[in-house]
């Protein structure tokens, strides 16, 4: 392959890359192949001159493609040059003084406030126009809401969710193939929804790296008094150290020993000069700006051997490979199993049994195998799922290919189909665990949906089941009683269609007025033409109910389940209205629950009373609350749960 040609094969395989890593929130190579190929692209470009309109090295980030408004940066956001060498460090701070910060690993964003409040917040996207998120940067844990300087000011930072948040967001989930893969893609999808009330639970963070436009302080021409005065403000920064020629690696040594034991992700630092004037008077290449640099750690990488394919099975019987090896220590930790993510990836790496292999942790924390030394590519696929024993087959996706179980009975696919439905979000069947249901699917008792309903059949068998007795037997069928009244939204989203959450099943149902009959019988066109929904979507909408046997399933189910009546858009009363929920409630099981009444009539729900507020909903309504007294300052009605279900005339 001559070298043009080449250019053009990595261009393709980057922007693939770079389209699934920031548009869609999922990986498809690792960290350490992505920054070897476009190494190799970088230097073919220099090599030949030759450079492609869509060359990754042309472009900054993502392409805005969720439902989110769009803006237009005053400034492009260009992204940083970087190496992985300390020497050239050292060479490019030259005589200068510099600053050294972590360069954090979650989503870039600009913060403009105004009149000492935050005007607006938008996501870096392409670096020209990025996507509109202030009402979801407010729900950030640490973020100023009022600050002392009334001037117009202009601040970049990263949001991230930490490590510890990360581990405690995932523990909470119980399906293994559900759980989210690393803080960075959380934090991406955390931040750019269309309910700030995700945001807020994920416990989103932000750090300040820049001062772009404004303040009010005399900043002596130095980056670090910047920074010093928006600390000042309010703000949380990076962490950012003053060097020089002579401190600078013993600097880099000190930030690499606290990454141990750091909490917040970053996959490197950033180096800058303290010297305004002269840092902005060198300008800017294409894609980066001459005035910092971005170092990346050399990934601490081991040498072990390969014992194991293991073959997972998820909820939707995509089937993944998982390298099983002898245990190595990376950084402080004992690893002996890595996703390959796909069968595209586990080729590409040509995996044998007893390869030798080399591993590391992508950003510190995700194992990943860098490379395979002696590359036997003896990996046999497997033809049958190592659960069920059904006939698996491989699906190409834009060259991507993966490994299904097709059996639609697949006990893995069944135990996680049915956890998912007897969920919060979904039936919200409470008492009724995963490791419940896998009993249950074992004795026969649940095999479908509708099987929830009728487990009162096996009355004595449960109760003289271990770990069970009378009182567990009533817990659950009060339960399943309870989860036969629902929403359509609710139901949408448990019974797993593939790609729709729990955002897209409201919509959906919102769309066809609440109208199940009118969704299950829709087009892929007329599924496509609803507002973030797209062909991908609709697809997975119109093959589930167009499966014989899921279409059988469903109409089992509704044989039992009520549909709780929702008002149509032409009934929404409360449009307009923006109520507070706060304290604890009598007549709805919770915040939530009233939530969906609110919204399922046009209504919105804040967090925080304001002059928009129609009234704050708190049963204690003489309360010293800050929420109450907030609320009497702005003279906005603070009414109990029983006035707005009168007042509103509520049906309970």
């Amino acid at each position: 392959m001559n070298k043009v040609n080449r250019i053009k094969e990595l261009c393709s395989i980057l922007n693939k890359a770079s389209e699934a890593y920031y548009a869609k929130d999922e990986e498809i190579m690792s960290n350490f192949e992505y920054d070897a190929l476009y190494d190799e692209l970088v230097s073919l470009e220099e090599e030949t001159g030759v450079v492609l309109s869509d060359s990754p090295t042309q472009k900054v980030g993502y392409e805005p493609v969720s439902f989110l408004p769009k803006y237009t940066h005053a400034k492009p956001m260009l992204s940083l040059a970087k190496t992985k060498d300390r020497e050239e460090l050292l060479s490019w701070l030259s005589d200068k003084k510099g600053l050294l910060s972590w360069k954090l690993d979650g989503l870039t964003v600009v913060l403009t406030y105004e009149d000492g409040k935050l005007f607006n917040a938008v996501t870096r996207g392409n670096g020209e126009i990025g996507e509109i998120i202030t009402q979801n940067a407010l729900c950030f844990k640490n973020l100023p809401v009022k600050i002392s300087d009334t001037g117009r000011l202009i601040i970049r930072g990263e949001a991230v969710i930490t490590y510890s948040d990360f581990e405690k967001i995932n523990e909470s989930i119980t399906d293994a193939s559900e759980k989210y893969k690393n803080p960075r893609n959380l934090c991406s999808g955390s931040v750019r929804q269309l309910d700030p009330k995700i945001t807020a639970s994920r416990n989103v963070r932000f750090y300040a790296f820049a001062l772009v436009e404004g303040g009010e302080g005399d900043y002596n021409n130095s980056r670090l008094s910047q920074m010093e005065y928006l600390k000042s403000l309010g703000f949380d920064c990076v962490c950012e150290k003053e060097v020089n020629k002579d401190t600078l690696l013993d600097t880099i040594e000190w930030y690499s020993r606290e990454i141990n034991d750091y909490d917040v992700p970053s996959d490197g630092l950033v180096l800058m000069y303290d010297d305004i004037a002269y840092g902005n008077s060198l300008g800017s290449t294409a894609k980066s700006p001459r005035n910092a640099i971005a170092f990346k750690w050399q990934d601490e990488q081991a040498e072990t051997t390969l014992r194991q394919i293991e073959w997972s099975p998820s909820r939707t019987g995509l089937i993944n490979p998982v390298a099983i090896f002898d245990t190595v220590d990376l950084e402080g930790t004992n690893v002996s199993r890595a996703s390959v993510h796909n069968l595209s990836v586990m080729r590409s790496l040509k995996l044998g049994i007893g390869d030798k292999i080399m591993v590391y942790k992508a950003n510190m924390i995700i194992p990943q195998i860098s490379e395979n030394l002696t590359k036997s590519d003896n990996i046999e696929i497997p033809t049958e799922c190592p659960i069920c024993g059904s006939t698996l087959k491989i699906e190409s996706t834009d060259g991507t290919d993966t490994l299904y179980c097709l059996n639609k009975e697949c006990p893995v696919k069944q135990t996680k189909s049915l956890t998912l439905f007897a969920s919060r979000n979904a039936l919200n069947i409470d008492g009724i665990s995963e490791e419940t249901i896998i009993k249950f699917i074992e004795k026969g008792f649940i095999k479908e949906y509708a099987d929830f309903f009728k487990l009162d059949r096996y009355k004595n068998d449960i109760v003289n089941m271990d770990g069970f007795g009378i009182k567990s037997y009533d817990n659950i069928i009060a339960s399943c009683d309870k989860a036969k009244n629902t929403t359509l939204p609710r139901l949408l989203y448990g019974l797993g269609i593939e790609n729709v959450g729990v955002a897209n099943a409201k919509l959906i149902a919102s769309f066809y007025d609440y109208d199940f009959d009118k969704i299950r019988n829709a087009s892929v066109d007329d599924l496509s033409v609803i507002d973030q929904v797209g062909e991908v979507i609709a697809s997975s909408i119109y093959n589930f109910f167009h499966d014989e046997y899921k279409a059988k399933e469903v109409d089992n189910l509704l044989e039992i389940i009520t549909l709780e009546k929702i008002v149509s858009d032409g009934e929404k009363d409360l449009a307009g209205k923006t109520f507070v929920i706060t304290g604890s409630l009598n007549h709805f099981e919770n915040r939530d629950a009233l939530k969906d009444i609110i919204e399922s009539r046009g209504g919105k729900v804040a967090g925080s009373v304001s002059n928009k507020t129609e009234a704050l909903i708190n049963n204690d309504v003489t309360s010293t609350s800050g929420k109450n007294k907030k609320a009497k300052e702005l003279n906005i009605r603070i009414i109990s749960e029983d006035d707005f279900i009168n007042e509103y005339n509520i049906t309970i």
